[in-house]
């Protein structure tokens, strides 16, 4: 395929200026297949695995698409985990960002009425799990009568979790005047009877699995005893010495026991599990993304598109039961261009689940034998090494897009009356200052949040204290947040 350039699709300057910033160089296949298709508003599906960039692929035509202007919500995002619904979120909110985009995620386990509140507000984007989307239609909190774009992301997973129902409901309540865009790491056959039924003479793009799965992770397999896993999972680590390891078990109750045993071993350690409540979920996953701790235990909540670049081993300390998941954990790790492994354990009576998978992925994973006592001891000083020394903390992508924005905090809200143009009014008679520069404005009850874009906030800052805003004398300091 010949290299392509951003500049080469329709996109406008500011979404261009964020992608450098963003330090996306060239598109990848699936964002050079689908952002035409979507910037010319065709319906398309497309069968792509998790970590070939397809949140970029819908994202940016999202935020090249909307109207700013608008003030009700002109997309909405299906996901089918509320980890996903967030970084998806998170994600077009810094694609949009010098386009003024605003993205809000609604998801379970979160307040209602905190999400109604960011509803009501100016929105162009809604990204979020079926069963809070549809809860916030059936009580009129969330407006679709201008959605003018559908996706379905992950549709497959959506499916797989039962949320075929909850989707269709969503969609029937949608304008049928819309272009919808399916994302699918695997088509089967309920995916495509929702396609039939809901999109227009969709697009088909499909970006090979196997290749990467093949080209970019290394995989193996150890056949264990149920009672010996955990000291193979030892032995297998010391030799292996990740940087930075997803184990995967099946249950929450294994979660728990592998993390106890590692961290009585003195292993970097943290868990993810259905069983968490939502704060703590993220928190784990930033502090895993920014590398404050070198092994992550989970379930199979973890192992849907959460973008981590750099995990250099996935071990399936319980192989999967269903032959998809095997495709969407081993994809945590050979991503962005860098090579992983995937290693699984496999007892004597899963073999029945071990041939589904080998089956599906299309070809033979190696078995390997365990590794010997004099391997282990051999390893182990250079594993003890990396163990006791401070994992090197890892660049969030969007930390250089954001060293020259300062949020700022007023004091004062809707409840003073206040609204977006007095905000810009004021902002704009400071010298040297343009709408250009600022960002995002999130007007709450009693406080307003302001992007300050171009590293012009010092100056804003400074400015700001001898100024009023609609008559009003304001409080104004850089937000924590």
């Amino acid at each position: 395929m010949t290299k392509k350039l951003f500049t080469e699709f329709n996109i406008s300057e500011p979404i261009l200026r964020t992608l450098e910033g963003l330090g996306y160089t060239e598109p990848t296949e699936v964002q050079v297949k689908v952002i035409p298709a979507a910037l010319a508003k065709n319906d398309v599906t497309v069968k792509s695995q998790t970590g070939s960039g397809k949140t970029a692929a819908f994202g940016i035509p999202l935020c090249e698409l909307v109207d700013w202007d608008e003030n009700k919500p002109q997309a909405l995002v299906l996901t089918p985990t509320r980890e996903l619904a967030d970084q998806v979120k998170e994600d077009i909110t810094n694609i949009g960002r010098f386009k003024r985009i605003k993205a809000a995620a609604v998801y379970g386990k979160q307040p209602f009425a905190y999400q109604q509140a960011e509803l009501k507000q100016k929105c162009h984007i809604v990204v979020g799990t079926p069963g809070r989307v549809l809860d916030h239609l059936e009580r009129g909190t969330l407006n679709v009568d201008r959605i003018e774009y559908l996706v379905l992301d992950e549709a497959d997973e959506m499916l797989n979790m039962g949320f075929i129902e909850q989707v269709e409901a969503i969609i029937e309540k949608l304008p049928k005047q819309r272009t919808t865009m399916l994302f699918s790491a695997t088509l089967p056959e309920n995916v495509a009877k929702l396609q039939h039924k809901y999109m227009d003479n969709p697009q088909h793009i499909e970006i090979e699995s196997t290749e990467t799965l093949t080209d970019q992770i290394d995989h193996s397999l150890y056949v264990v005893k149920e009672q010996k896993k955990f000291s193979l999972l030892q032995d297998v680590t010391i030799v292996e010495n990740p940087d930075s390891c997803i184990i995967f078990c099946r249950t929450k109750d294994n979660v728990d026991y592998v993390v106890d045993e590692l961290e009585k071993h003195y292993y970097t350690v943290d868990k993810l599990h259905g069983g968490m409540v939502q704060e703590d979920r993220f928190a784990v996953m930033n502090e895993f993304k920014r590398g404050e701790f070198r092994y992550l235990v989970a379930t199979d909540v973890a192992a849907r598109g959460i973008d981590i670049d750099n995990i250099t081993h996935v071990i399936n300390y319980d192989i999967p039961l269903e032959k998809e998941s095997y495709v969407h954990r081993a994809g945590r790790t050979g991503r962005a261009g860098r090579t992983g492994k995937a290693i699984t354990f496999v007892t004597p009576n899963e073999d029945k689940f071990l041939a589904e998978i080998q089956s599906y992925i299309g070809f033979e994973i190696p078995q390997l034998e365990t590794p010997t006592e004099q391997e282990v001891n051999e390893a182990k000083d250079v594993f003890l090494e990396k163990l006791e020394s401070r994992p090197k903390l890892k660049k969030n992508k969007n930390e250089q897009l954001n060293k020259d924005i300062m949020k700022l905090y007023f004091n004062g809200g809707k409840k003073k009356k206040l609204r977006a143009f007095d905000f810009v009014g004021t902002l704009t008679s400071i010298p040297g200052v343009t709408a250009d520069d600022i960002g995002i404005i999130k007007i709450q009850d009693t406080v307003t949040y302001i992007d300050i874009l171009n590293g012009k906030g010092p100056m804003v800052l400074k400015a700001m204290k001898d100024k009023t805003v609609k008559g009003k004398s304001l409080k104004v300091h850089k937000a924590n947040k």
